[in-house]
């Protein structure tokens, strides 16, 4: 059986490199954001948000644990305000929607935020990047937020990004994931 999330991280690794600055837009318990921060390496630049404390404290002491390199920024502010941190095209993102795993199951991702968040994301994404997007639809604003996402990726012009659909289609509410890749620079 496929592993969504493992394939989620697969592409990852199509674009990323040591060196590379990366964020993850929804850092959670910290394991995406660790997993960014030892793929760009030293010398590299993660940088990693949300809005909940219990999840940057998590993700700290999940960094220390696992020995990442002194490369990640943690926000405690909303993926929404992405411009107002990060200022330089980034090569690989992901948002992992939804709530906090262990956490309160009312504070989730919203639609009001993941939409400007998302169209931020794509914004400041760098030539031969990718942006990863997981999607929940198990709950009633996972569900609103991926038809959300679905339609506006599906109004963008393919000569501007590819936008691709990974789906269990014979599992509704099993979660999915959206990549979005921008093209390499031209030679």
């Amino acid at each position: 059986m496929i592993d969504l999330l493992d394939l989620h991280k697969k592409f990852i690794l199509t674009h990323l490199k040591e060196g590379d600055v990366a964020v993850d837009f929804t850092m959670g318990n910290g394991h995406d954001t660790a997993f960014l921060s030892k793929t760009v390496g030293e010398s590299g630049r993660v940088y990693a948000f949300d809005i909940q404390q219990q999840a940057l404290d998590s993700t700290a002491r999940l960094l220390r644990e696992e020995g990442c390199p002194d490369n990640v920024t943690l926000i405690h502010a909303s993926h929404h305000l992405v411009k107002d941190y990060v200022k330089e095209p980034y090569r690989a993102g992901m948002f992992n929607l939804g709530y906090l795993p262990g956490g309160d199951k009312r504070i989730t991702t919203m639609r009001e935020t993941t939409m400007p968040a998302i169209v931020s994301a794509i914004d400041l994404l760098a030539p031969d990047g990718i942006l990863n997007i997981a999607v929940y639809p198990g709950h009633a604003e996972g569900e609103a937020e991926g038809q959300m996402i679905c339609d506006y990726l599906t109004s963008l012009s393919r000569h501007k990004v590819c936008a691709t659909l990974v789906k269990i289609l014979n599992s509704p509410t099993s979660p999915f994931f959206i990549m979005v890749e921008t093209k390499p620079p031209k030679v």
